[in-house]
């Protein structure tokens, strides 16, 4: 039995550092490359001149830009050398091939090698890459591509900044339009102190498991433990809902394709959380064990995956960065807390169990 009880503490790191890594790859495609948080807050404020049924705005936390085109008629996103780059109608969403604007806006950072026919002053070729009309790219216009922050920023960290106001040319059949935006820069909060919070609060929590686990006020930490994973299981998921509606979807499918496509583990995670909660409100055997793991999993790779935004002004949710914060504190409190919490527990229950092996008979 002992034996039996020091694996399964054992079990809880290497079963959540596996699946660390496996979730790794889906992850990392989410947006191709949407960041987990910044400091610069990119705006649209509209096109001119107006075009109705034509939307404009920022998704991905600033990264890309999306562009509807509900007139019934062809919009075409003008490149960076002033060619055509994409066509946006009521047939589908189109690229040129030709423009060297397809190729560098494949990554935020603008750095694919660009192929030897891509040539601005081309003739464009046109490939259909998407239905609907909506599309979404990254748009370096629209972001601050140097590693170093502006001269302004460097000189007054702790003042708000405006970069540039930007503009991308469209075309409307033969009249000429563009988007209008704005970027800014934002102090990043303190993250220090929200680290702190969160190591004192996943330390109380953690505590729950030196409460001797066969007397009542166990039984009652078990629960309380199963509740704290509840609720942060509820939060893994409504964290990554939230990544995705910043990303651009639309609607329950919208969202539900996305959190399949690069977010699943994530909600998983959430998932597994919620049933380990349950599992040990309900008291059943083995109960500690379970939520030492489903804490891990849940600190891993629902809280330190998201951790980004303790140290990033703008996070990408649809919701105040200061409620991501918060979020992402309560997801590493109760996922730590409770894996703490419960190894505590399993190393409590083997000791009762060595001791009771060696009392007389």
């Amino acid at each position: 039995m002992i034996r039996t009880l020091l694996a399964r503490a054992g079990l809880v790191a290497t079963a959540a550092g596996l699946a660390t890594l496996l979730s790794a790859a889906p992850a990392a495609a989410h947006g191709a490359d949407a960041p987990d948080g910044t400091d610069y807050r990119t705006r649209a404020t509209g096109v001119t001149p107006a075009r109705p049924g034509l939307e404009v705005r920022v998704v991905e936390a600033g990264a890309r830009l999306e562009l509807t085109n509900h007139t019934g008629r062809p919009i075409e996103v003008i490149g960076y050398s002033g060619e055509p780059y994409l066509r946006v109608g009521p047939d589908g969403v189109y690229e040129n091939s030709r423009s060297p604007a397809t190729y560098l806006n494949r990554t935020i950072a603008g750095d694919t090698a660009l192929p030897t026919d891509a040539d601005p002053a081309a003739p464009p070729s046109w490939r259909r890459i998407a239905d609907g009309s909506t599309a979404r790219w990254h748009d370096q216009r629209a972001l601050w591509q140097e590693t170093a922050p502006p001269d302004a920023v460097r000189a007054a960290p702790d003042r708000e900044h405006r970069v540039r106001d930007w503009t991308v040319p469209l075309r409307d059949g033969a009249d000429p339009a563009r988007i209008d935006g704005t970027l800014d820069w934002l102090p990043p909060p303190d993250a220090y102190t929200w680290w702190a919070v969160t190591i004192v609060g996943l330390l109380a929590v953690g505590a729950l498991g030196l409460l001797a686990a066969a007397s009542p006020a166990g039984s009652r930490a078990l629960s309380a433990l199963g509740a704290l994973l509840i609720v942060g299981g509820a939060i893994a998921v409504v964290y990554p809902v939230g990544r995705e509606v910043d990303a651009g979807a639309r609607g329950v499918g919208g969202v539900l394709i996305g959190l399949l496509s690069g977010q699943v583990w994530s909600l998983l995670t959430g998932l597994g959380a919620i049933a380990a909660g349950c599992y040990a409100l309900a008291r059943r055997p083995g109960a500690d064990f379970v939520v030492a793991l489903g804490g891990a999993c849940l600190a891993l790779l629902a809280g330190t995956g998201n951790a980004a935004v303790f140290a990033r002004s703008i996070a990408p949710v649809p919701w105040p960065p200061e409620a991501a914060r918060v979020m992402v504190a309560a997801l590493l409190i109760t996922g730590a807390g409770a894996t703490a919490a419960g190894i505590l527990r399993l190393h409590a229950t083997s000791r009762a169990a060595a001791a009771a092996l060696t009392q007389p008979r």
